[in-house]
């Protein structure tokens, strides 16, 4: 399991408070977007190498533990 609690970072100051890869201002987002969009993990980091592996392993574990915790409020779809 990677730790992710010392790559990724959320600062007021930083990208306005998104959560980043410590140390840059590269957002998890970003890294997320990337990879759903079929671009592989080598062609991320030749992109950004201030990136290793595990920082995008951890931006896929933190975005996993956010949904994890993801309140869902049920909404009718019925119109009256």
């Amino acid at each position: 399991m990677v730790d992710y609690l010392e790559r990724i970072e959320i600062k007021e100051t930083v990208m306005t408070g998104k959560a980043v890869i410590r140390g840059t201002r590269i957002p998890v987002e970003l890294i997320l977007r990337m990879l759903s969009q079929g671009i592989s993990e080598e062609e991320i980091l030749k992109e950004y190498p201030r990136l290793t592996l595990e920082d995008i392993r951890a931006a896929l574990a933190y975005a996993s533990d956010v949904l994890a915790d993801e309140v869902i409020y049920p909404v009718s779809t019925k119109v009256s």
